[in-house]
């Protein structure tokens, strides 16, 4: 019984010598850095479109989709799964991240072919989060029109 249970513990050092080392503070301001970066871009962008005229509701929908075009390019040249490997969470800002998943399954099942390929499976990340958001939408507007 001692043997085993010496056993055990050297089998424990072993592990918590090899184990990957937590580093939740390290990894916490990343993601507040890089997502608050991505954040920072899009009021830019905001205030830069009022700048030139357009109305608060304008200004939000082109940076919305400027937010997406940036994050689609950069996902094409690779760049932003290295700003996800830095920013870890921070960069799967709603809208970036969720374009980011889309490029990203366009991009590996192209070869496959338009249909097969690319048409079959581009919504196999982003598909539950369209699942999930229209099923969460409906049934707020439910309760929204009782309230």
């Amino acid at each position: 019984m001692a043997n085993t249970n010496q056993l055990k513990s050297q089998y424990q050092k072993i592990i918590d010598e090899h184990s990957p080392k937590n580093k939740v503070v390290g990894n916490s301001i990343k993601a507040f850095l890089v997502g608050g970066v991505i954040c920072s871009i899009g009021q830019l962008l905001i205030n830069g479109y009022m700048f030139f005229g357009f109305s608060f509701q304008e200004s939000s929908t082109l940076t919305t989709d400027s937010l997406i075009l940036i994050s689609a390019i950069m996902t094409a040249f690779n760049i932003y799964d290295n700003v996800g490997k830095f920013g870890g969470a921070g960069a799967l800002v709603p809208i970036t991240g969720f374009a980011n998943s889309m490029v990203s399954a366009a991009m590996e099942y192209k070869k496959e072919g338009y249909v097969y390929g690319l048409g079959a499976k581009l919504f196999t990340i982003a598909g539950p989060v369209i699942v999930f958001g229209t099923i969460a939408s409906v049934v707020i507007g439910i309760i929204y029109y009782f309230i």
